[in-house]
């Protein structure tokens, strides 16, 4: 009883400290940090390596490399590989809306969102230009084929969809994604956290609903590949990102966000192909992904932040570009479907990784990292233009996910 009439009127620490979290917190709600002072998340980088090896898997499996019981053994574990787009388009909208400029104008994030993904794209379109030109069993493109794959607009018509380099057509769902998302982080910087969880709940049942449609054939067009049909998977990516930056994100751990991916990528044998596998592992995706970019911002472990892993998510974007280009020279050797026992058929998928992985280092080398610094390149201000700012310690060097220009393939 003394004690208590006694006490002090300081609060006690505990309290101090659940004031000061609680004050920064609504801080944060008001006024999320500014790109330049947002950290960078790693982890991201390393998972889209695993999504960017999901394809790759995917393809080989198509592909018919292994017959018999290494056949049945892809079918299980590469099945669901398709996700992995799915899974860029989560991952591009969380990773533009982190690194969005408060007051960036559309024209120059435009002109980032080329210089980003446009050089790696004309070289394996002109990859695959020549293969066709000189390779049998290659299907040579008619002009307007052609010019639709260059400017990125053959996602939107079935007859334009597969020609040059086929993976590409997720390259022109990310460019609508691109004219978009001005718009959409206008709108989402005006309606609050509360909005961004509306929007995303919203964007999930749209998913499911254009799943129903494209099970039933309700709308006659093939969803998959449609760039308006995958855009609530990238507004999904959006909402959680804003979700984070005004510290509101109450989603799962790690853990458990990795655990949903895994369950929901294995049930994707279980719905008809195409468009409904993308339901599967979308929630799945949409938890891991904040998930592992608060484990980054806490501190917290987290596998996918290994500097391997990194530096392979790093080259995923020429990987995916590249690696089907690889597989379809392959025929050539290997003939169509070869259907390998599981030795034999182990050596060549891994001969095919190689010369993958092999040319997208010389792709992110010789071709993206210079093309986008060329692109990007500012003029310097004259010396006489005004006096010489005082110095600053550099900044630390960044990697993973918080560049203002990564993004995803």
């Amino acid at each position: 009883m003394t004690t208590a009439t006694k006490a002090t009127r300081t609060p006690p620490a505990t309290e101090t400290t659940n004031s000061a979290t609680s004050a920064a917190t609504a801080a944060t709600a008001r006024n999320p940090p500014s790109a330049a002072s947002r950290p960078s998340l790693p982890s991201l980088t390393g998972l889209r390596w695993m999504a960017a090896l999901l394809v790759f898997g995917l393809h080989v499996h198509n592909f018919r490399y292994f017959g018999g019981s290494g056949g049945r053994i892809m079918t299980w574990a590469f099945g669901g590989g398709a996700t992995g787009v799915s899974f860029f388009f989560v991952l591009s909208g969380f990773v533009l809306t982190w690194s969005a400029r408060p007051h960036d104008r559309a024209l120059a994030f435009w002109r980032r969102r080329v210089a980003r993904v446009y050089p790696v794209h004309l070289a394996t379109a002109a990859i695959a230009l020549v293969m066709a030109c000189t390779l049998t069993r290659w299907p040579l493109p008619t002009l307007s084929q052609g010019l639709a794959n260059v400017v990125l607009i053959h996602a939107w018509w079935g007859p334009w969809w597969q020609t040059l380099n086929p993976v590409s057509w997720s390259l022109a769902c990310e460019a609508f994604f691109y004219a978009a998302f001005p718009a959409l982080l206008l709108v989402l910087r005006r309606v609050g956290a509360r909005g961004a969880a509306a929007l995303g709940a919203v964007s999930v049942l749209t998913v499911l609903l254009m799943a129903w449609a494209d099970t039933h054939h309700w709308l006659g067009q093939q969803l998959s590949s449609f760039p308006a049909a995958r855009l609530p998977e990238f507004v999904l990516g959006v909402c959680t990102a804003r979700l984070v930056l005004l510290g509101r994100w109450r989603g799962p751990g790690l853990e458990a966000s990795l655990a949903l991916a895994i369950i929901g990528y294995f049930l994707v044998p279980q719905v008809s192909d195409g468009y409904p596998a993308a339901t599967c592992p979308v929630i799945g995706f949409a938890l891991l992904i904040p998930a592992a970019a608060v484990a980054d911002l806490r501190g917290l472990p987290s596998l996918w932040r290994h500097r391997p892993l990194v530096r392979l998510g790093e080259l995923s974007f020429a990987f995916y570009m590249i690696h089907l280009l690889v597989l379809r020279a392959g025929i050539s050797v290997l003939g169509n479907r070869p259907r390998f026992g599981l030795t034999t058929g182990v050596a060549v998928t891994a001969v095919a990784f190689t010369v993958s992985l092999a040319l997208s280092w010389v792709l992110y080398e010789a071709v993206e990292s210079p093309a986008r610094r060329l692109l990007l390149r500012r003029r310097r201000t004259s010396s006489k233009a005004g006096p010489k700012p005082p110095a600053t310690r550099p900044e630390p060097a960044r990697t993973g996910s918080g560049a203002p220009d990564a993004g995803s393939g």
